[in-house]
């Protein structure tokens, strides 16, 4: 299955940043979808994760307040809007679809991942 990121780039810290992520629908419509990052020399990390209806999210609390996770499921798009940048985000930003229709933050309960997109804050 492919899911495809887009939206990563360079960005002055301060600034935002979209993130999008398209996957065919029948991995999509029915299930939650999460957004993780992975740094150089860091583990793969929960960032946010929105359920199938797209009524509930939940988010890592050093991103808070400051993104927000969206869905459009006649679109099979979810997005991911990043605002107040910091160089720790700074980061390979994978979207992935879940097994189940409520999201979580375990890598483990996602079936599909994206390639991934590579998003920079400079600070």
């Amino acid at each position: 299955v492919q899911l495809q990121a887009s939206g990563g780039g360079l960005v002055q810290a301060g600034g935002s940043a979209r993130l999008s992520c398209a996957a065919p629908r029948r991995t999509f419509s029915n299930n939650a979808v999460g957004w993780f990052r992975q740094a150089p020399g860091k583990d793969r990390e929960f960032v946010a994760t929105i359920n199938w209806r797209g009524g509930t999210t939940h988010y890592a609390d050093g991103v808070k307040g400051r993104f927000t996770i969206t869905r459009d499921n006649a679109q099979n798009m979810v997005s991911l809007q990043m605002w107040t940048l910091k160089p720790e985000d700074t980061a390979v930003y994978y979207c992935a679809v879940s097994r189940y229709a409520t999201g979580s933050g375990d890598r483990q309960d996602y079936l599909y991942w994206g390639q991934g997109t590579q998003v920079t804050v400079s600070s």
